[in-house]
C-alpha cells in the first residue's frame, strides 16, 4: 500500500520511538531536502529513505522531553525545514500531535446522538498543544484514504494525510498555520479506488460560486438579541400571533447582500406589521436557478450574499426591529453533484443504495437515508445548528410528504415497502420526530412548520401523542380550494360555493398555516393578482377580497414577497420585486390592506387565539350561494371578545343585507376592503337572523369584506 492510503498515516510519520532514541518521518514529496529543528535549536538533517519523498531523521537521546510516555510516539518539540530547490519553509509537523476528537464524540456519532457534532466535524481553527492551526475532521468510512488539500499545500493531496479514528468512519487531522479564510477540500480515496474532491459536509463557509471549496471559519460576531430570545424562550409559539412574510434573498431587491438587506429588510417587514420572516433556503447552494432547494452545504449560509457573520448580522437586525426569522430547511433530498454529498467515499453513504429508495423521481435527487445513525445526527444536529449559531426562529421543513411515503411519486415497482409491507417510511417518520422533540426539547419558543400535503394524521400534534411533533402544518389544500375559488369569475361562482366553506370540516385538525407562497407564482402559474378574473381594476379588487378573507379565516398566515403590492409579473429569481407598482395608488392600496390585516390581527386576540380549536369558530351563513355571501365569527380564548367577518364575494352590491350577530348591541367596524367607516359603528336589531335573535342590514359593496367587532355595552349575549 502507497503512503497515500494509509488508514493511519501516524503510525508510520512523526516521531516514533525506536530503541532509546527518536526517529521522525515526514512525507514530502518535490522536497529536495528536509532538516528538523529542535525548540532546542538543535538541527538535525533528515535523509531520504524512499525516492517519492519520504525523509527519516534520528533525533539525540535528549531530545524527547520528560518524563517518557508509555507509547511508541515520541513526544518532542520541533519544526521541519523543507526545501523545495532554492527556497525553503519552515513548518510544524502535523503528524506530532494527537487527535483533536475524543472517544465520547466518536461513540456518539455512531449512535446519532450528537447534538453539537458540527463543533467536532468539519474544520476548526484552534490552539491544539500550544500550536495554532486547524482542525480537520470527516466522515468517511468506506474510503481507502482521505486528505485534506486547500490553500495551505498547494492542492496537494500528498502532503496531508488524515488518519481514520479506530473504527469510526472518520478521518482526522490537525494542520498547523491553518487560518480562518483558507480554502479547502477533501481528497478522497474511494473504496474502488479512484479519487473524489469533495467539498466538507460541515464546512461553516461556502466558496462562493464558481468555486465549490469550503472555506475555513470562525465567527467573532457579538449579538444583540438577548431581550428577543429570552422572550421567545419564555413564550410558547401557539400563544402568539403568526403572520410570515416569505422571502427569497437574492431577489427581494436584487443587488443586496446580508449586509444591505439588513439595512432595508427588517424596517420594511416590521412596518408592514408581519411578525416574522421566512427566508427561502439559506444554505449554501451554488446553482441560484434552484432558488436554494439543491443543498449542497447543510451548514454554511449562501456564500453569494456574504460570509456567516453578515447573515448573522441580517437575523440580529430582525431580531431588534422584532421581527422573527424562520428558515426554509431541507433535509428530504440533495443533489447528486459529484464534488458535494453524492457517494461522498465511493459508496451510497449519506444516500440510499437503491435507486428505488435513494433517487427522487421528480427532482433528479438523491434521497437521505435516515436510517443510518450518522446520516440521520448529520441532519438533527444541522436542524440545531441554525437555531444555535445563526439565532433562528423556527424551521420550516421542506417536502414532508417525499419523506413519509416511500411509494410518493413512484409507479408499482418502483418502491420498497416497508418491513410490515406498507408505503409509509417508519425511517422517515422516526427521524422526523426525533428532530421535532430535540428541537423543542432544547430550545422552548422555536418552532418547525412542515409543508406537508397530504391527510398524514397528527402532523402537528405531539410525539407523545402519536403525531410528528411539529408545530404548525402548511394548509395546502386551503390554498388549492382557495385560489380556484377566487379564480373563478363571480358570476360562476355560486356553483363553487363549497370551495371556501369545505376547508372548516378540517381547519382544527392541525395547527395550520395558511400559505400563500412562492410555489404559486412560479412555472407559469402567474402571479397572485394575475390569477384574479376581470380587467386590472377588478383583479386588485378581488386580490383585497382574497387577502381579508385569508387573515380572518382560522389558521396562521403567509404571504410570499410582492404579493402585497399586487405584483403583476410571477416571481422569477433573476429579478426584484417590482417596487415601482407602489407608484400607482391602486397598488400602494393593497400594501396598506396588508399593512392593516397585520396590524388589526395581531391587535385583536379573537382572530388568533383559538385558531386551532373549533370552539373558537362557528359559521353565520355558510350557505348564500346565490348572493356569494359568507359569514362567521371568531371568539377569543376568553370568549369574552368576537369578531364577524362578512365577506361578499360577488361583483354585485347587495342592499339591505341582513346578517344575523351573535351578540346584541354595539358592533364597530375593524376593517373594511371598500374603504374605512363605510360602516363606522352599528347596533344591533332585535331581528331574529341566521338562527340568532339579533341582526344588522348592511350595505355590501361589490367585492367587499367587512370585519365587525363586539363593544360590549351592557347588551346581553344572544349566542345561547
Amino acid at each position: 500500500m502507497h503512503v497515500t492510503e494509509l488508514r493511519d498515516p501516524h503510525r508510520l510519520l512523526g516521531p516514533h520511538l525506536e530503541g532509546d532514541g527518536v526517529v521522525v518521518r515526514t512525507f514530502r514529496p518535490e522536497a529536495t531536502g528536509v532538516t528538523v529543528v529542535l525548540d532546542t535549536g538543535t538541527r538535525v538533517p533528515a535523509r531520504r529513505v524512499h525516492g517519492d519523498g519520504l525523509f527519516e531523521a534520528a533525533l539525540p537521546p535528549d531530545a524527547r522531553h520528560p518524563p517518557p510516555e508509555p507509547s511508541p510516539r515520541g513526544k518532542v518539540a520541533y519544526r521541519l525545514e523543507v526545501e523545495y530547490g532554492e527556497r525553503t519553509v519552515t513548518v510544524d509537523d502535523p503528524y506530532r500531535f494527537w487527535p483533536t476528537l475524543g472517544d465520547v464524540d466518536l461513540h456518539l456519532l455512531g449512535e446519532g446522538k450528537h447534538r453539537a457534532l458540527w463543533r467536532h466535524l468539519g474544520a476548526h481553527p484552534r490552539e491544539h498543544e500550544g500550536v495554532t492551526g486547524t482542525a480537520f475532521a470527516v466522515w468517511a468510512p468506506n474510503a481507502r484514504g482521505v486528505r485534506v488539500v486547500g490553500d495551505f499545500n498547494g492542492w496537494d493531496g500528498r502532503v496531508h494525510l488524515m488518519r481514520m479514528l479506530g473504527s469510526s468512519g472518520v478521518w482526522e487531522l490537525f494542520v498547523p498555520a491553518v487560518e480562518a479564510g483558507t480554502r479547502y477540500k477533501f481528497e478522497v480515496v474511494t473504496a474502488h479506488g479512484e479519487v473524489a474532491l469533495k467539498a466538507d459536509p460541515y464546512a461553516a463557509e461556502a466558496e462562493p460560486p464558481p468555486g465549490t471549496a469550503s472555506v475555513v471559519s470562525t465567527s467573532d460576531y457579538v449579538w444583540g438579541d438577548d431581550r428577543w430570545l429570552a422572550g421567545r424562550a419564555a413564550t410558547d409559539p401557539l400563544q402568539r400571533p403568526l403572520s410570515i412574510y416569505e422571502v427569497h434573498l437574492g431577489s427581494w431587491r436584487r443587488g443586496l447582500d446580508y449586509r444591505a438587506l439588513a439595512e432595508e429588510l427588517p424596517g420594511y417587514v416590521a412596518d408592514m406589521g408581519f411578525t416574522h420572516v421566512e427566508f427561502l433556503p439559506v444554505a449554501h447552494h451554488p446553482f441560484a436557478g434552484s432558488w436554494g432547494y439543491q443543498v449542497t452545504s447543510y451548514y454554511a449560509p449562501l456564500a453569494t450574499l456574504g460570509p456567516p457573520d453578515d447573515f448573522r448580522y441580517l437575523v440580529d437586525r430582525l431580531h431588534q426591529a422584532g421581527v422573527g426569522v424562520i428558515v426554509d430547511w431541507v433535509p428530504a433530498h440533495f443533489p447528486k453533484d459529484d464534488w458535494a454529498l453524492a457517494r461522498f467515499d465511493g459508496t451510497a453513504l449519506y444516500e440510499h443504495a437503491d435507486p428505488r429508495q435513494g433517487e427522487h423521481p421528480d427532482w433528479g435527487t438523491l434521497v437521505f437515508n435516515v436510517g443510518r445513525n450518522e446520516v440521520r445526527n448529520f441532519l438533527v444536529a444541522n436542524a440545531l445548528y441554525w437555531i444555535e449559531e445563526f439565532h433562528v426562529d423556527g424551521l420550516r421543513v421542506d417536502a414532508v410528504a417525499s419523506m413519509l411515503y416511500l411509494d410518493y411519486s413512484r409507479e408499482e415497482g418502483e418502491w420498497v415497502p416497508n418491513a410490515a409491507g406498507g408505503r409509509e417510511n417508519l425511517e422517515a417518520v422516526a427521524f422526523l420526530r426525533e428532530t421535532n422533540e430535540v428541537v423543542y426539547g432544547l430550545h422552548p419558543g422555536v418552532m418547525t412548520l412542515a409543508e406537508e400535503s397530504t391527510a398524514w394524521p397528527a402532523v402537528s400534534r405531539p410525539t407523545d401523542m402519536g403525531g410528528l411533533g411539529f408545530g404548525f402544518k402548511w394548509n395546502m389544500g386551503w390554498m388549492h380550494d382557495t385560489l380556484r375559488y377566487f379564480s373563478t369569475d363571480p358570476v360562476h361562482r355560486k356553483h363553487h360555493h363549497d370551495q371556501l366553506t369545505f376547508g372548516l370540516l378540517y381547519a382544527f385538525s392541525e395547527n395550520f398555516v395558511l400559505p400563500l407562497s412562492h410555489d404559486e407564482v412560479v412555472h407559469g402559474k402567474g402571479s397572485l393578482v394575475g390569477k384574479m378574473p376581470g380587467d386590472a381594476p377588478a383583479q386588485i379588487a378581488h386580490l383585497r377580497t382574497l387577502l381579508a378573507w385569508m387573515w380572518a379565516h382560522p389558521g396562521r398566515t403567509l404571504l410570499f414577497m410582492g404579493g402585497e403590492l399586487a405584483q403583476w409579473r410571477e416571481w422569477s429569481h433573476d429579478a426584484s420585486v417590482e417596487w415601482h407598482l407602489l407608484d400607482e395608488p391602486a397598488h400602494r392600496g393593497v400594501q396598506d390592506l396588508v399593512r392593516a390585516l397585520n396590524r388589526v390581527a395581531r391587535d385583536e386576540p379573537a382572530l388568533w387565539e383559538r385558531d386551532f380549536d373549533q370552539s373558537g369558530f362557528r359559521w353565520i351563513d355558510a350557505d348564500d350561494a346565490d348572493h356569494n355571501v359568507y359569514a362567521f365569527a371568531r371568539f377569543d380564548a376568553s370568549g369574552k371578545r368576537v369578531v364577524v367577518c362578512v365577506a361578499n364575494l360577488a361583483d354585485a352590491a347587495w342592499s339591505p343585507y341582513r346578517v344575523g350577530l351573535p351578540r346584541g348591541g354595539l358592533w364597530v367596524e375593524l376593517l373594511d376592503t371598500a374603504g374605512p367607516s363605510r360602516v363606522g359603528a352599528i347596533h344591533t336589531e332585535p331581528v331574529p337572523w341566521n338562527g340568532l335573535p339579533q341582526s344588522v342590514a348592511l350595505d355590501l359593496a361589490p367585492l367587499e369584506v367587512i370585519w365587525l367587532a363586539h363593544r360590549d355595552d351592557g347588551a346581553a349575549d344572544t349566542d345561547g
